[in-house]
């Protein structure tokens, strides 16, 4: 292929950081650009050739912004609009949609005069940088990672690139500026950024508490013409974002190379003989560009070392001729390149099977003794695979990594409402997510592919994910909304290609997934597919998040085996008995695979008035609500808020106080999402996963969540953490068996199995002492308990603990029980205290970790122990706790561990810990 006479879109799969390193000793670099001027095309009328002269001056305020941001983001930032997430502030913003805006006269907070909506026309971003004169003659690629939705490129009064090229919210596009680009003085860039061929009609506002939930994707679903965040839009979790996150959304990279560049790197890891995993294949493929009219004979330095421990280094180099403006293909394996077979590799595992072990590759192309291209990206040394079983009429899928099956917990992960989360706020919620236990996170069909940031926290942390593709029953035709949209197939099919060249490297990248809860259009079905068999297949693709959603007849399945996605969504939704869950559960049915299930996630009392600032109480509604926790999410629909409402008063009694509420409302988080993952942890070997929906917050909400838009967790965090920890003691509500549950796929040795049971006096009903133990994944039922619990007329406490031979505790978990679900007892349980020690500090370049014992030297139970790490009043956040919300017995102690990012850390920290029956104590 001839490549220097036109503009090259070339996709590389790198991490920026270390391409920027390496410019000191190779001439290679990669410079972010991000100070950059917004102003909109009503204002500023002068064209891109004018805007992107180095001399430009204009009469008018431009908007100082750092890119990555949308256009919502950047004028928010400089006080034009306030803040969507808070409060009812987004009623304050006029929207997209003309239609919208006239229904809730929307049109008098433009902020543009004699524009009703400001979102109608594009913005332009404009922004100067310097190249040195040293760099005369290289090659220049200007990287846009990601824009929203279309856009036009113009650079030293030169159009680059118009929005025919550029167009879809997940295309990355590289564009070779070499012939423009001034080096050894200024140069100004200009890049019109277009809103949405079509902005889509919301629904009616929640602006009611208790009120009817918003409809997802609007009334018509007719955001699904556009290749976008389709819940930007609307959905039953977030209000539309008014702009519809119109933008340059991700980074923008100025890349100076050498005349031969190194493009679409491909790295697959091939375990050969399993289950033997003492060797592994290596294959690699790329591109090698040469930008020049010259023939280049220079070599290929490849060289492997590992991330993230400590072992030796594999390295090699080819020589490699390129011609004259060729895009040569180059693929190496181990048949050709020794050093691509790999002896005793340390393999990455999901979280809780094994460490996320992690290498690194760096790819140098040398010509002349000078490298002209340098790129780098990590990976690990994995295969996976997956299994289609009939089960009663209802397909199973199962997932395997290296050879061993995976159990998938976890959910779906939303995007923030306005794309907001930086590099540090993906590494904040996905260790969140990892400390929690969750081994799959699920991207969503109607939200984004996210940024690199994203990839490669899951890669470090252990984390599986399963990728949809953007489609949704609720806007291509399953639900509402036409099999016709998107309208354009041709964006549609070079976003989908962009994305699997871009993040198909990934290690934690598990599958594909044709959309959620309903299939594309044939044509756009069959590029998909196809796509991830050409550029990637080293994974499976599923044809649907739901089994539900029917592909068909004549359609290909999932592949590699042709077989329906196995998968199951439509809930519950909503909050339910633990003993609900079992009975689904041992049905089976669609629970032999749940990809989404869920409740209600009051967040605690610590974030309330965050959540919801207006604390007033409106007498016509439940204590404490206002009309403000509507658009915050508590309502009716599939979440049915009032209902854990009400179960919540029925259980637990009326609260007495703000307080009191939100302390009510964590036993239900609690006993729900302890409900779903050991009734489906019951079944361990007869499921192949169940997954919540969902795991995080797109803004302040109160709803289907385990921890909230400020990352404050849920006790229903901390009740899942436990449910799906590698070794686990349960109390199975169906049968009312102790169980112990192994997810490891190693024996357990012998087990100490101990239980008793407690009235609200702490009076011991019951204790018994047994031993088991497990060859494999896998679950044993060992003490029966209905005996014991009938009789019981009373509130009571199931408290359980698991040792090894040694004693030491390897797993506790505790229920309360009661005749007809009246848990009001809770309410007048006898106070006692705990003894609170520090046992350790230890600090790293990122964290610092504290280690304590909590002891209740009593004779009384104390219940619901929640300790606090705190800092100028305020809990920390993120703060990752190994357990919370715990329940000691009499004259037992537990020992846990907090550790949080140094960046937050601003003041002396102290802990606090307090329970149920508990006063507030503060340890230094």
């Amino acid at each position: 292929m001839k490549i220097y006479n036109r503009v090259a879109y070339l996709i590389l799969v790198c991490t920026f950081s270390a391409m920027s390193l390496r410019a000191q000793n190779s001439g290679v670099k990669q410079v972010q650009l991000s100070n950059f001027q917004l102003q909109s095309s009503a204002i500023v009328k002068t064209g891109g050739s004018a805007l992107s002269a180095v001399n430009y001056k204009s009469a008018n305020l431009w908007y100082a912004v750092k890119v990555p941001s949308t256009v919502l983001t950047g004028l928010v930032a400089n006080g034009v609009y306030p803040s969507p997430y808070q409060a009812l502030n987004n009623m304050r913003i006029p929207d997209a949609s003309d239609e919208f805006n006239k229904q809730y006269g929307l049109e008098k907070f433009s902020h543009i005069p004699g524009n009703p909506n400001p979102w109608k026309k594009p913005y332009w971003y404009r922004t100067t940088f310097k190249v040195p004169a040293a760099d005369k003659g290289k090659i220049f690629q200007l990287i846009f990672k990601g824009i929203n939705y279309r856009a036009e490129v113009w650079l030293n009064g030169k159009r680059i690139a118009d929005s025919t090229q550029m167009v879809g919210m997940f295309a990355e596009h590289n564009l070779n500026v070499s012939g423009q680009v001034l080096a050894g003085g200024n140069n100004a860039l200009a890049v019109k950024i277009y809103p949405l061929d079509y902005p889509g009609l919301p629904d009616k506002e929640q602006l009611e508490a208790m009120g009817p939930f918003y409809l997802n994707g609007g009334p018509t679903g007719d955001i699904g013409k556009n290749v976008t965040m389709l819940c930007s839009a609307g959905w039953d979790w977030m209000p539309p974002v008014r702009d519809r996150n119109m933008g340059i959304w991700q980074p923008v990279y100025l890349r100076t190379t050498g005349a031969v560049t190194i493009g679409r790197p491909k790295l697959v890891t091939h375990l050969a003989s399993l289950p033997d995993t003492s060797t592994a294949d290596l294959s690699l493929s790329l591109t090698l560009s040469n930008y020049t009219q010259q023939a280049t004979s220079g070599k290929l330095l490849v060289n492997i070392k590992p991330e993230n421990f400590t072992g030796k280094a594999i390295q090699f180099t080819k020589a490699i001729a390129v011609k004259a403006g060729e895009a040569k293909a180059l693929s190496l394996t181990p048949s050709q390149i020794s050093e691509l077979y790999v002896r005793n590799p340390k393999l990455w595992w999901p979280n809780g099977y094994g460490r996320a072990n992690l290498y690194r590759i760096r790819l140098q192309y040398s010509n002349a003794g000078k490298v002209t291209d340098d790129t780098t990206f990590v990976f690990g040394i994995r295969t996976v695979s997956s299994k289609a079983t009939d089960v009663n009429g209802f397909t199973r899928r199962e997932f395997y990594v290296n050879g061993k099956r995976v159990h998938l917990n976890g959910g779906a992960w939303v995007p923030d409402m306005m794309v907001n989360r930086d590099s540090a706020r993906y590494d904040h919620e996905l260790h969140l997510c990892r400390t929690a236990n969750v081994n799959l996170v699920r991207i969503w069909g109607g939200g984004i592919t996210p940024p690199d940031h994203f990839w490669n926290a899951c890669d470090k942390y252990g984390l599986m994910v399963w990728s949809d593709f953007w489609i949704t029953g609720d806007t291509q035709g399953e639900f509402k909304g036409s099999p016709d949209y998107p309208l354009e197939a041709n964006v549609f099919t070079k976003n989908v290609i962009s994305t699997i060249y871009r993040i198909r490297n990934h290690p934690s990248l598990l599958v594909w997934t044709g959309g959620n809860e309903g299939h594309a259009r044939r044509e756009l079905y069959d590029v998909m597919r196809n796509s991830i068999i050409m550029l990637d297949g080293t994974r499976p693709f599923i044809p649907s998040s739901s089994g539900f959603a029917k592909l068909p007849v004549g359609w290909e399945g999932a592949w590699p085996d042709n077989k329906p996605s196995g998968v199951y969504s439509g809930g519950p939704y909503a909050w339910k008995d633990p003993k609900e869950y079992y009975k689904l559960a041992d049905a089976g049915k669609d629970w032999v695979f749940k990809d989404e299930t869920g409740l209600p996630s009051q967040p605690p009392y610590n974030t309330l008035a965050k959540n919801i600032p207006d604390t007033t109480w409106d007498k016509k509604l439940p204590f404490p609500l206002n009309n403000m926790w509507g658009y915050h999410d508590a309502a009716t629909g599939a979440g049915k808020y009032d209902e854990y409402y009400n179960d919540m008063v029925s259980r637990y009694g009326k609260p007495t106080s703000r307080l009191d509420f939100s302390n009510k409302m964590q036993l239900m988080n609690a006993t729900g999402y302890q409900g779903i993952f050991e009734a489906a942890g019951h079944k361990l070997t007869e499921t192949g996963g169940v997954m919540l929906w969902k795991l995080n917050a797109a803004f302040p909400s109160v709803i289907w969540q385990i921890y909230d838009w400020y990352l404050q967790p849920n006790a229903g965090y901390y009740f899942m953490q436990n449910a799906v920890e590698p070794l686990h003691i349960q109390f199975n509500q169906n049968d009312s068996t102790v169980a112990v549950v192994n997810r490891m796929h190693k024996p357990t040795g012998t087990l100490m199995l101990e239980a008793n049971v407690y009235n609200t006096s702490t009076k011991q009903l019951f204790h018994q002492l047994a031993t088991a133990s497990l060859d494999d994944e896998g679950v044993k039922n060992v003490i029966p308990l209905a005996y014991v619990l009938k009789p019981v007329k009373e509130l009571s406490f199931v408290e359980l603990s698991l040792k090894n031979v040694k004693g030491q505790v390897l797993s506790r978990n505790t229920y309360w029980m009661a005749p007809g679900n009246d848990y009001t007892a809770l309410n007048k349980l006898p106070k006692t205290q705990l003894k609170t020690t520090l046992l350790k500090t230890v600090k790293s370049k990122t964290e610092q970790q504290w280690t304590l014992q909590i002891s209740n030297n009593s004779n009384q139970l104390a219940f619901f122990v929640r300790p606090q790490l705190m800092v100028k009043g305020e809990e920390l956040r993120p703060s990752y706790w190994s357990a919370s919300y715990i329940t000691l017995a009499p004259h037992q102690s537990s020992t846990i561990s907090v550790s949080a990012p140094l960046s937050k850390i601003n003041g002396t920290p102290t802990i606090t810990v307090e329970g149920w029956n508990v006063a507030k104590q503060t340890v230094n």
